[in-house]
Parts: C-alpha cells; sequence; structure tokens
C-alpha cells in the first residue's frame, strides 16, 4: 500500500512538532518528487551514497535529521544532494532541532542509551536532557559506554565529583556547558566541545565527554525506521547502511 510524501511528513510531524524547531532552521518535506511512497530510507545525513542505496533499494523517500537544504542555493549542479534526489525521483523529509527537542527524539535516545532513569528535565533551549544515573559513576566510565554504544574517538575531561546528575545534548552542545554547570549537572556529554569549553570543565571540575556529532546523533536513524514502521502499516522503513560518520578515527 504506498501513501504520498504529504501523509509520510504528517506522521513525522505528529514524532516531532515543527513548532518545536529554532526559527533558523529548515524542517519539512523539503524535495518533493512527486511520487507515491511504498519503501523508506532513514539517516543522520543524506548524501550522495545515501541517495544511491535509496533508489537501489526502490526508495521514494529518505527521511533525515539534518536538512538537505538549509541555505538559500544561488545555483544548483546535478550532482548536488536536492538534484540528484529530483534525478533518482526521492523525495526528503528533513526535522532536525525539532526531532532534537521532540519526547523520543534525539536526545532522548541519547540519554536512554547512556543510562539516564525515568523524568529528564529539558536544557539546551529544549534540545538537551538532564536527568540522574541509577548510581554514581565517572566521566572516564560514561566515556568507555560511549566508545561501546556510539563508536570510537570519544575525548573527555574527568569530574572531580562523582558523576549523578548527567547532562545530554547531542551534536555541537559544547556552548551549553555553563548552562549545564548552572543547573549543577556533574557532566555533560555532547558530540563537539571546543577547546575553550574543555578548558572551563576542567576549571569546574565538571566531566565533559565529546563523543562526535554523527556518533551522538546517528542512532535516532533506527528508532525513526522504527516509529515508521509502527505507525505506516504496508510501508517499509529500514536505516540507511551507507550513513557513516565523515571522520575516520585512528
Amino acid at each position: 500500500m504506498a501513501v504520498t510524501a504529504q501523509q509520510v511528513l504528517a506522521v513525522l510531524q505528529a514524532y516531532a512538532p515543527p513548532a518545536l524547531a529554532a526559527d533558523w532552521d529548515n524542517v519539512g518535506l523539503l524535495v518533493d518528487a512527486g511520487r507515491p511512497v511504498t519503501r523508506i530510507l532513514t539517516a543522520l545525513d543524506i548524501t550522495p551514497a545515501v541517495v544511491a542505496e535509496a533508489a537501489a533499494a526502490g526508495c521514494e523517500l529518505i527521511a533525515a535529521h539534518h536538512p538537505v537544504i538549509f541555505d538559500p542555493f544561488k545555483t544548483i549542479a546535478a550532482d548536488d544532494v536536492p538534484a540528484l534526489l529530483l534525478q533518482n525521483g526521492i523525495s526528503a523529509v528533513c526535522m532536525h532541532t525539532n526531532l532534537d527537542a521532540a519526547p523520543g527524539g534525539v536526545n532522548d535516545v541519547l540519554a536512554g542509551l547512556l543510562g539516564l532513569e525515568g523524568e529528564t528535565e529539558p536544557i539546551a533551549e529544549g534540545c538537551g536532557r538532564l536527568g540522574t544515573l541509577p548510581a554514581p559513576t565517572t566521566a572516564a566510565a560514561l566515556a568507555a559506554r560511549c566508545a561501546r554504544e556510539l563508536g570510537p574517538g570519544v575525548r573527555f575531561v574527568e569530574a572531580v565529583r562523582p558523576v549523578k546528575t548527567l547532562a545530554v545534548v547531542s551534536g555541537a552542545g559544547g556552548s551549553f556547558l555553563p548552562e549545564c554547570i548552572d543547573r549543577r549537572a556533574d557532566c555533560l556529554v555532547t558530540g563537539e566541545a571546543a577547546h575553550h569549553i574543555a578548558l572551563l570543565a576542567k576549571q569546574k571540575g565538571v566531566g565533559l565527554i565529546a563523543a562526535g556529532h554523527w556518533a551522538t546523533e546517528h542512532p535516532i536513524a533506527a528508532a525513526l525506521a522504527a516509529y515508521l514502521n509502527e505507525h505506516l502499516p504496508g510501508i517499509t522503513a529500514a536505516p540507511a547502511r551507507t550513513d557513516t560518520d565523515p571522520f575516520t578515527c585512528l
């Protein structure tokens, strides 16, 4: 049974309402190829490799986290991703900061992987989560868990006290460390953090873990596929195998 791209959009907007998106963001049905949808690929990033995988698998739509169109185009070439999508008759729905902030979205998935239990509080303009771990631990132990759950390349600053209250902000969330300190977090897990943020963590005795932008957000692809399979009976959704970290870690 086929559905329209607009029907897929409606289901995804029930998951991550567009009202949750930042005013600078670009979310929604960003490429509409006008084809009925029977198969969906989910991804963090829509790259040429992901488009090729979708085309080979007979997918008519890709649901992704990062917007495939963000800044206005002045020109577009045949090998640009939006052009590749249209050439292959593939639509794209992108949910960015709204999916960061949504219940069950990027940060809730990350919090669950790191063991946060029970109720969490929103932080970082609603896109992050603050919660309590079931038992005190260390930043080193959390960094090791990140490496197991999310992948290699994890860096950390150790906390001077046991880590009980944990903040998670997926992607480029290092700039929210001052807010996390104000909220009495013992440690922040994020994707990227600048050098001066690491120095601040060291100065304040707060744990900081930089686990990689891709790594902290990519688990949402599997969650999106599961949601779509549950809410669109007869449609097949699966995470893209070619959606990989652009960085290689030694």
